[in-house]
């Protein structure tokens, strides 16, 4: 928790410090079960505010008891679900729904575990906002959005005051001069090393408060709410990095059949892997329950039908700048290639990329296009590995001869 501390006139003296008023009876360095008692307390006080927006949900009482009721909260994927179809209705959104009057106030209460279940709702905030935006620019009067701008405003406001007023820098090493791993092939005759600075690339500006948002910088706001919402990714359920991979896929809009045109290049093509399997399959029957099981594991490894059908997304295509497909390519990346992430989600933002890949091909961005790119040829290269080892570990067991039972022994009394 963050306490402020105001103060008026000067700074006091260091003979006046000593004599300031003291109340005896505040506690001013809480212990930790008393903190933990507060974070409790607060966690059950917003389940029960939920609870009378969503009367109908009765297992939020059973998530308030328990011992860590944000926790609970955000790995309940049935919260999840009732909470999605509530902002998902036509008519959410606005200044007085209460859900993201929730979702604010949740916000600011400034307890980590509640923070971490509205930012697992910043996929759906921001898909609904966005496409709603693009959707609704030809119908007069537009209908309020009041409310899912004041969570992403919340989020804005919260990385601006973290950054304060700083922008953020990369410095980049001039790769004309040595470096501890290597030596240069032609030695300069002279080298000023006094002179060598390395570049500095502003890697993002420093951040204006915003009290409303317009639509130069609606972008730039929203991106800032996916880049708190990528801070804490490994911590998100995967639901809520499902929904973010089907609003990509919307977003880009486009089912061309260049966004597959990079698949089974990297490192070979994946029908040679199914030949082989299919010859170690024929080669022997006996092990029939563990073939099939590989079988499976094999399907699993690739980009199921369904997931290439674009009607599977959701949202409208809108407007992508740069600025908005860093974050996004970010929490994409993520998605593809953290180890524990479950297949649905590598599925899923294997088709965002590939859409959003297309787009770029199309809108002629080369940035997009070279970080899409480099995407698809990851996600490529892990599923060729995974099927080839698949493969190698089904002919091993193949080949494995099976350990052969001792013969029965009689005893025949004489």
């Amino acid at each position: 928790m963050e306490i402020q501390l105001s103060r008026t006139g000067g700074s006091p003296s260091p003979s006046s410090s000593n004599h300031q008023n003291v109340n005896p009876n505040q506690n001013v360095n809480p212990s930790p079960t008393q903190s933990w008692w507060e974070a409790i307390s607060k966690a059950r006080s917003r389940i029960e505010a939920l609870s009378s927006i969503l009367p109908s949900f009765e297992s939020l009482s059973s998530l308030a008891d328990s011992d860590r009721p944000a926790r609970s909260l955000l790995e309940s994927h049935e919260a999840y679900i009732t909470l999605s179809c509530s902002l998902s209705n036509p008519y959410s959104g606005s200044g007085d729904d209460p859900l993201c009057q929730w979702l604010y106030e949740t916000f600011q209460s400034s307890d980590p575990d509640l923070g971490l279940v509205v930012l697992s709702f910043i996929p759906l905030v921001a898909g609904l906002y966005l496409s709603r935006i693009v959707s609704t620019a030809s119908e007069n009067p537009t209908p309020s959005l009041a409310g899912f701008e004041a969570v992403l405003l919340a989020l804005y406001g919260s990385e601006t005051k973290a950054r304060g007023g700083k922008p953020c820098l990369i410095s980049i090493p001039d790769l004309s001069q040595p470096s501890l791993y290597h030596t240069p092939r032609n030695k300069p005759a002279h080298r000023v090393t006094d002179q060598y600075q390395p570049y500095v690339g502003v890697l993002c500006p420093p951040l204006e408060p915003q009290i409303a948002i317009k639509s130069t910088k609606r972008a730039c706001i929203v991106a800032i709410a996916l880049e708190c919402y990528f801070k804490q990714i490994s911590q998100m359920p995967s639901w809520s990095k499902l929904d973010l991979c089907h609003f990509t896929a919307g977003w880009a809009g486009q089912n061309c059949s260049c966004k597959s045109e990079l698949d089974g290049n990297s490192e070979g093509d994946s029908s040679d892997v199914n030949e082989n399997f299919t010859e170690i399959r024929v080669a022997d029957e006996e092990e029939d329950d563990e073939i099939r099981d590989t079988v499976q594991r094999m399907k699993n490894l690739g980009i199921g039908e369904d997931c290439n059908e674009f009607g599977g997304s959701r949202g409208s295509r809108i407007p992508l700048p740069w600025e908005l497909l860093q974050p996004v390519l970010r929490i994409l990346g993520h998605c593809l290639l953290a180890p524990l992430n479950s297949q649905d989600v590598r599925d899923a933002a294997s088709v965002a990329v590939r859409c959003l890949y297309a787009r770029s091909s199309h809108d002629l961005v080369p940035q997009a296009i070279l970080a899409t790119r480099s995407l698809i040829q990851l996600d490529n290269r892990a599923r060729f590995a995974a099927k080839t080892a698949a493969v190698a570990n089904a002919a091993s067991n193949a080949n494995t001869p099976s350990k052969a039972k001792k013969p029965e022994i009689f005893l025949v009394a004489k």
